[in-house]
């Protein structure tokens, strides 16, 4: 992985410049910078993050507090477990023949963040519902010997407790989804001429799929030096998420533990 990193920033530092950054790309990506292509990503996983964060909250909940059976549980458990394996070209092809086909839909950045959303939804999921889990019966005990109902005990003592889980898997959950290409490639982006959508229905240009056009320009060196630096942006935005996890979640559990 060490190997992997080094060889990344030494081929694509070069490229990183501030209109790099900041300026559209030009020629499919051979000239320009990445700027809309970095929009388009946040754009995706940021609305898919919306999507996905109260639904896997519920989901985690009702598998801790209201499923009483374990073999129901470890049914619905399994069903995570198995969704969270789904190779992501399967999401893909889901999202091509449901939206795109049957509803219609055209290409769409929004049809993208749904896709991503239920990519992300086992991973958040999961975290939750450990999270809540590993919480001390007594905390339960007390909530309902003060009075509490069930979903006073959840929204006042549970979901402050185990909200670390929940941050800490949407980030995670975050950092791949911003890099995945197969999903997104035919729903949701086009590999050039497109800017900031004006509408749902509107393709954007993410950064995966800018990366795999100018791999396909190899035999031009600038094309080349840009897709390095566009993979080097990727490789520090999934830092980034991943970094945000381990801090929001020591600093959320630092917080209940006092």
């Amino acid at each position: 992985m060490l190997g992997l990193i080094m060889t990344i920033f030494i081929k694509g530092a070069p490229a990183i410049s501030f209109d790099f950054i900041f300026t559209p790309a030009q020629s499919f990506g051979s000239g320009g910078g990445i700027a809309y292509q970095i929009i388009g990503s946040l754009l995706m996983v940021s609305v898919a993050a919306c999507l996905v964060l109260p639904i896997a909250i519920g989901v985690s909940i009702f598998l801790s507090e209201m499923v009483s059976s374990p073999q129901t549980r470890k049914a619905l458990l399994t069903a995570l477990l198995t969704l969270n394996g789904v190779p992501s070209i399967t999401f893909g092809i889901f999202g091509l023949i449901f939206f795109v086909y049957g509803l219609g839909t055209g290409i769409s950045w929004f049809v993208g963040s749904i896709i991503l959303a239920m990519m992300m939804l086992p991973t958040i999921t999961l975290s939750t519902y450990q999270s809540i889990n590993s919480i001390p019966t007594i905390y339960r005990e007390n909530a309902y010997a003060l009075g509490f109902s069930q979903a006073q005990t959840i929204w006042h003592v549970l979901l402050p407790q185990g909200f670390h889980g929940a941050v800490t898997g949407l980030l995670i959950g975050l950092a791949r989804a911003v890099g995945e290409t197969a999903p997104i490639m035919f729903i949701a982006t086009a590999f050039s001429g497109v800017s900031t959508p004006n509408s749902l229905n509107e393709p954007v240009s993410t950064l995966p799929t800018h990366i795999l056009a100018l791999a396909q320009q190899a035999t031009n060196p600038q094309a080349l030096l840009n897709g390095w630096g566009a993979a080097l942006t990727l490789m520090c935005m999934v830092l980034i998420f991943s970094l945000m996890a381990l801090i929001f979640r020591y600093k959320l559990q630092k917080r209940h533990t006092l």
